[in-house]
């Protein structure tokens, strides 16, 4: 039977408000609105989006069955409190899920953004079918999301899979607070830190590729460090969490052929090769609409018992 989902995206930049048609097997995005998110203005953003939210509901004459919430950490998924992201300025302390479940009679759920993108993949994507699964973002940082025993895998306090703030170097490219950290060198914002070091005036990573399909040698330079790292990277969740599937977003799904070939020498390399046998690395399946799926897969989380496993 389908069931009526909502999504709500909070991004630094973007809010995004989803309604979704989900079965047991496939999900639709029927509409959705997206709007700049107000600074320094939680309350602004979630009035917002209960006012898309009715419009939606009522132009489709149908009702949700749950809420889900896709936003940055830190936060508090069981209490549904947004703590103090970084990239949220303000966003102090907000009982989210609250306000949201009473605005639509529902039950709300809040998930950490890397968390929701995994179990979205797991769902609905390139991971489907699995048991034991592990997403990388590989965006402006480098979260994570852990499936595990094919339960969503969020640790004591939602701060499970945070493998970009470990140190792959003993010096590089800051990311996560930290000099030579996975997300240091396999991010976008780690990738252009990496360019300038080498001499590059770039401002996205999107530069850097173009330029290495050019012939630019040292933009093939920094391209070859960062798949490096990520191949380094990879081996120790392999060897660590023996996942079926490595899913990456975002960068890693649009370069794959600059960074794959480089990243899986490395992998096979560093990895045991037990482990590695069982193990594919794919790009994300649910392309830029990842966000927009995470938040509803947040909802569709709830349905989905049992479906949380903590330390």
């Amino acid at each position: 039977m389908n069931q009526w989902l909502l999504g709500f995206d909070v991004g630094g930049t973007k809010c995004a408000a989803i309604l979704g048609c989900v079965d047991e097997n496939t999900v639709k995005i029927v509409r959705r609105t997206a709007f700049p998110t107000p600074p320094h203005a939680p309350e602004l953003a979630i009035a917002e989006f209960e006012r898309i939210a009715r419009t939606m509901l009522a132009e489709s004459g149908c009702h949700p069955t749950a809420v889900g919430i896709s936003c940055g950490g830190p936060l508090d998924s069981c209490r549904g409190v947004i703590l103090a992201p970084p990239n949220l300025p303000s966003w102090d302390n907000v009982a989210v899920t609250e306000r949201l479940s009473a605005a639509f009679g529902v039950p709300a759920r809040l998930q950490n953004d890397a968390n929701a993108c995994a179990y979205a993949e797991w769902k609905w994507g390139a991971g489907k079918g699995t048991k034991h699964m592990v997403f990388l973002t590989f965006g402006t940082g480098m979260g994570a999301g852990l499936i595990i025993d094919g339960h969503l895998y969020c640790g004591a306090n939602d701060m499970a899979g945070e493998i970009g703030h470990v140190r792959l170097a003993a010096d590089g490219p800051v990311g996560y607070g930290k000099a030579g950290s996975f997300e240091g060198f396999c991010s976008g914002a780690g990738m252009v830190r990496l360019a300038r070091q080498h001499g590059m005036g770039v401002s996205e990573a999107q530069q850097i590729f173009q330029a290495a399909d050019r012939g630019d040698v040292v933009a093939a330079q920094v391209v070859t460090i960062t798949a490096q790292y990520l191949g380094r990277g990879l081996a120790i969740l392999v060897d660590i969490l023996n996942p079926e599937r490595i899913i990456i977003g975002s960068i890693f799904a649009r370069q794959h052929k600059q960074l794959w070939p480089i990243a899986e020498s490395v992998l096979r390399t560093e990895s045991l090769d037990r482990s590695m046998a069982v193990c594919r690395v794919l790009p994300a399946a649910l392309g830029e609409q990842i966000g927009d799926f995470a938040a509803l897969a947040v909802a569709c989380e709830m349905l989905d018992k049992p479906s949380i496993a903590t330390a």
